[in-house]
């Protein structure tokens, strides 16, 4: 085999090794040769070559959210460990597992006027779990600071940094290793835990009529089916589920802003939970979360075993725990509390489904309609990635398979790489995958089409509305020049000549005949990654979507 021949290089990918790391994604260049050659030359390692380090590590984030397991970025010295920083923040708000192995120049170079040389020590420190600064010679003290990296990333589920310094020669080789590097265990123990003092909140579950369950981001298939089935059938409990919670139950709510939006003051009152329960990832609805501020619960319990975000200012406990050991430890111990919470919530969300029915049967060519009709087209059984800002939102709105497992980059809700992370997740997942994005998410992630790892089914479906549509349904929207050019982004741009660059089959759409048409095309051809392009109108959108939410009264 094939080795570099710095030493340090050397214990970077065996303990890599020793510790089951599988992907690799590098980006070119001169200073992170020693690891380039190592990675690439070990057959334990599967590498990806990205040369957009952004790209890159949106790619490996896109892998890691797939596999939960530890994916890892490699990069050269200088800015190009900056661009890593996006998906970074994004990594440790969604707590996915991304070692970033940064090379750097030994540190009597930093700041002397050496090119290509910045401050790379700890640069993620606000938005990392480890950070791991080695010195340039191996030794046991560098092994045991990368092993406990490795470990971090997956115990804390996060983003971790190692930043290991490298002198020339860079690309010499050899073939035998000059070290034999220290390799840690620290095994994950799963344990089911119990409640403490369970009895005190059985007690507080019981006499409480109106309970609320709000479901963030969350895996699917992560809540035991009797679990599900008690929380639906509750009468004093109401589940909101948002697009991303990949739950599903004909009595639970998924479409949160289609049931709040319309309330009143004393729709709210009535609404007003006494416990909320909160699990998952980030929310989206930015309703719920005003609702919840305003009318605050008398006992807000969240449950995850790492973190616990007081979003709504009434936080009361956080129980270190799995979601579905909770329930199961809870749920046998409970009764079913007479209430007429959800028949009252539920008779109200099953007329507001009637009336969005009818409203999307009458409303012009549109956004709203568009995703409509795309939502309800897709095959079962995929992967659905979703980019941020409207795209999301209106997903939100429409009701999708209960087969289809959905995934959005909601830890900071940027749209700046979720292109790159639905072909990563594409590349590691072994379901068709298909992504819907707008117009401005798309071209402000082009980059990530540049990419030789693209599966042949993996499908784009691009809402072109001419800019941040996503701008015009927020309030204070005027149609001046200064909204034009600097919050919606205006453009007469199209992803045709880019699609055509990266081979890449392209269809059309702009009307609802030729949606019906070519979007049947577009999932038959398998023959290389497509795109459908759908042209909607930019005036109308927003008043659209607006006249959908006075309907729904």
């Amino acid at each position: 085999m094939i080795y570099p021949k710095i030493p340090l290089a050397q214990s970077i990918i065996e303990i890599c090794s020793a510790k089951g790391i599988h992907n690799i994604i590098i980006s070119p260049g001169s200073r992170n040769a020693p690891l380039t050659i190592g990675f690439a030359q070990n057959p334990n390692f599967k590498c990806y070559s990205i040369a957009d380090e952004r790209c890159a590590a949106f790619f490996a984030l896109g892998i890691a959210q797939q596999t939960k397991k530890p994916t890892v970025v490699v990069c050269t010295s200088g800015s190009a460990l900056l661009n890593y920083y996006p998906a970074v923040a994004e990594a440790f708000y969604s707590q996915i597992p991304l070692i970033v192995i940064s090379a750097d120049r030994p540190q009597n170079k930093i700041d002397i006027g050496d090119g290509q040389t910045i401050r790379q020590q700890n640069v993620f420190q606000n938005h990392s779990v480890f950070n791991a600064n080695l010195t340039e010679e191996a030794s046991e003290e560098n092994d045991l600071k990368i092993n406990k990296a490795i470990e971090t990333a997956i115990l804390q589920k996060g983003p971790v940094h190692i930043n290991a310094p490298f002198e020339e020669p860079l690309y010499e080789t050899t073939d035998t290793l000059s070290v034999e590097p220290k390799i840690t265990r620290a095994d994950e123990i799963i344990e089911k835990k119990a409640i403490e003092n369970v009895a005190d909140f059985v007690s507080i579950w019981n006499s409480a009529k109106r309970k609320l369950v709000l479901v963030g981001v969350n895996e699917g298939d992560s809540i035991d089916p009797k679990t599900i089935e008690n929380l639906a059938n509750d009468p004093s409990i109401v589940v909101l589920t948002e697009t991303t919670s990949n739950l599903h139950h004909p009595n639970f709510i998924n479409s949160i802003d289609t049931l709040i939006t319309p309330f009143d003051d004393s729709d709210f009152k009535e609404f007003e939970p006494e416990i909320l329960i909160t699990f998952g990832g980030m929310v989206v609805s930015k309703r719920i979360k005003g609702f919840l501020r305003k009318y605050k619960p008398q006992h807000h319990w969240h449950i995850d075993t790492l973190r616990a975000y007081d979003t709504f200012n009434a936080l009361t406990k956080h129980f270190v725990m799995q979601p579905n050991d909770f329930f199961n430890d809870l749920l046998p111990k409970t009764i079913f509390t007479e209430s007429d919470y959800f028949e009252q919530i539920n008779q109200v969300y099953q007329l507001r489904k009637i009336k969005r029915k009818k409203y999307l049967e009458k409303v012009p060519f549109s956004d709203f309609k568009v995703f409509k009709e795309i939502i309800e087209s897709l095959p079962k059984s995929t992967q659905l990635q979703i980019s941020n800002s409207s795209a999301i939102r209106y997903a939100q709105l429409i009701d999708i398979d209960s087969s289809i497992e959905v995934f959005c980059n909601r830890g900071t809700s940027g749209i700046d790489g979720s292109t790159s992370t639905a072909i990563g997740a594409a590349v590691a997942s072994q379901k068709q995958t298909i992504f819907i994005t707008g117009d401005i998410s798309f071209l402000y992630d082009s980059n990530a089409l540049w990419n030789a790892y693209i599966p042949k089914n993996f499908k784009i479906i691009l809402i072109n509305n001419g800019g941040g549509g996503i701008f015009r349904i927020l309030p204070g929207h005027q149609e001046k020049p200064v909204f034009n050019t600097y919050f919606e982004t205006s453009h007469h741009l199209t992803a045709e000549h880019l699609a055509k660059m990266y081979h890449m089959n392209y269809f059309t759409a702009a009307d609802t005949d030729s949606l019906d048409k070519n979007i049947i095309s577009f999932y038959e051809t398998n023959d290389a990654p497509a795109i459908l392009e759908i042209f909607t109108p930019t005036a109308e959108n927003d008043v659209v979507l607006k006249q959908y939410f006075k309907e729904l009264i």
